[in-house]
């Protein structure tokens, strides 16, 4: 009668025998006494000695990982070649021994416990002392006051909470040491005190050592049994770089004991702030400003945190749900990125993006073909671009002049009926008539590629020099604008053109 396949895999413990647990050891002997099949991950651990003290026969996958340049395909190779010795005929009980403990940092482990119940192969656990246990009592801290584990293989700033203790596994050479580096130095400032532990709880080979930052991949001696431990901390100058603090200082401005101002702010009241922070945003862009800009998104940034506090103390809904949003849109309209799709080009990723909101508008009971063709531009777009997309739109269906020598004598027309209107009629009259030359200049700017608003932005900047010039030139001259006159600030307006070239 056939027995199922079976594999049991052991931890080794830390490297200590003596913290090597009984029944571990009594099932490497067993093993070896019976001629069973033992396996290792690898070589390179303190407890191999023993085996090898004890005369005990075992293979080892150290060759596996010479022949990977990643960590993933040794690991899928591992499995596989577990499962296939434990269903070989007449093959018996396999035991896989690993370091640590079997269900810590162990991903040999966990694809065996993903396969094994499809292969129809039995696998048992069983526990050994793990390096996290050595490193709560040789570091000295309690996981209780909040703890994390990260692989320093795979490491990102995203997942580090600095209110957390937070061991790094996985750190196995200096360039590894220098990744963590470099990615804690994201959120830590580099002189940041760290500790880095080498062959913990392994008599002889223990090596403890505290250094800033900036240090970590000077150190020496890393290999499979380092880690590196970031003591937890409150200090204001690491968690003012986390989002959490930010939410925090939100919520604490708007409570009760919080700001008076903006505990009175409504959607409403914020609503000039938010436009305003926006168009200081796109100054900074035109400046090229680095240092100015990341001040301005962080002004843009609070607008949307403050907005989406109010709606949180309504119960409608947090930030983080805007962020849930945000990222369910960003990852559906980009199936070229995330899903199968293929877009060679930006218009193509463009097209996919278009074809998805219809999709969604379709899923809400909205026929896109239905709506108004116009429909889909802004109405609290400023009025240049608004006029600007407006046209765009409708030039799509054709409704649109041929070239832009057609579109010239519509801007000379309406001209001329601004004009009338300033002789015959009156404000309201004048105030249409304005309006029409406007559209008819957007046109103009179209035809010529020109974006209108940028064009406006230019003439403002332009105008803005060189009335700074006047001004500056008459304070040489001791004057002020009420000890000057119109001729001569024209003159002076004629010199900024030539000093300032545009």
């Amino acid at each position: 009668m056939s027995t199922q396949p079976q594999i049991t895999v052991v931890g080794l413990g830390t490297g200590d025998e003596n913290q090597l647990t009984l029944g571990v050891w009594r099932k490497l002997e067993a093993a070896g006494a019976r001629g069973g099949a033992i396996f290792l991950r690898t070589r390179e651990h303190p407890m191999v000695a023993m085996l090898d003290h004890h005369s005990l026969r075992y293979e080892t996958f150290d060759a596996v990982y010479e022949a990977h340049e990643g960590f993933d395909a040794v690991y899928e190779q591992i499995a596989s070649q577990l499962i296939e010795r434990a269903k070989a005929a007449n093959s018996g009980e396999v035991l896989y021994a690993v370091p640590g403990h079997p269900m810590v940092a162990e991903r040999t482990v966990q694809l065996l416990r993903e396969r094994c119940p499809a292969e129809g192969v039995l696998l048992t656990l069983m526990g050994g002392e793990s390096f996290l246990d050595q490193a709560f009592l040789r570091l000295g801290f309690d996981p209780i006051e909040g703890f994390q584990l990260l692989d320093g293989t795979s490491l990102t700033a995203g997942g580090l909470n600095p209110q957390l203790h937070t061991l790094i596994g996985q750190v196995y050479d200096v360039y590894t040491a220098s990744d963590v580096k470099l990615t804690l130095m994201e959120l830590y400032p580099d002189d940041y005190p760290v500790i880095v532990g080498h062959a913990l709880g392994v008599a002889g080979e223990e090596r403890v050592r505290e250094v800033p930052l900036y240090e970590l991949d000077r150190v020496d001696g890393y290999g499979n049994l380092s880690l590196v431990w970031v003591p937890r901390t409150d200090r204001e100058d690491v968690r003012s770089r986390t989002f959490t603090r930010l939410h925090e200082i939100v919520a604490i401005l708007r409570s009760p004991e919080g700001c008076p101002w903006d505990r009175e702010q409504t959607h409403q009241s914020l609503r000039k702030n938010l436009i305003e922070e926006a168009y200081e945003v796109l100054e900074t862009i035109d400046e090229d400003d680095p240092d100015h800009m990341r001040e301005e998104l962080g002004d843009l940034l609070l607008q949307i945190m403050l907005h989406s506090q109010i709606e949180a103390e309504d119960g409608t809904f947090t930030v983080f749900d805007v962020i849930r949003e945000l990222n369910e849109k960003l990852i559906r309209r980009h199936p070229h990125v995330f899903g199968t799709a293929q877009a060679e080009n930006a218009d193509e990723a463009l097209g996919n993006w278009q074809q998805i909101k219809e999709e969604e508008k379709r899923k809400k009971g909205i026929d896109p073909d239905e709506l108004p063709l116009l429909s889909g531009v802004p109405r609290e777009l400023p009025g240049l671009m608004k006029a600007y997309k407006l046209q765009k739109k409708a030039a799509s269906v054709g409704f649109d002049w041929g070239t832009k020598e057609e579109v010239l004598p519509v801007v000379e027309s309406e001209l001329a009926e601004v004009k009338e209107a300033i002789e015959r009629f009156g404000k309201a009259e004048q105030q249409e008539e304005l309006g029409d030359l406007l559209f008819a200049v957007v046109n103009l700017a179209r035809f010529l590629k020109v974006d209108p608003e940028e064009a406006m932005a230019d003439a403002n900047r332009k105008f803005f020099e060189r009335f700074g010039y006047i001004e500056a030139q008459l304070r040489l001259k001791g004057k002020s604008f009420d000890q000057t006159d119109l001729q001569e600030m024209e003159s002076l307006w004629q010199e900024a053109k030539k000093v300032l070239k545009k």
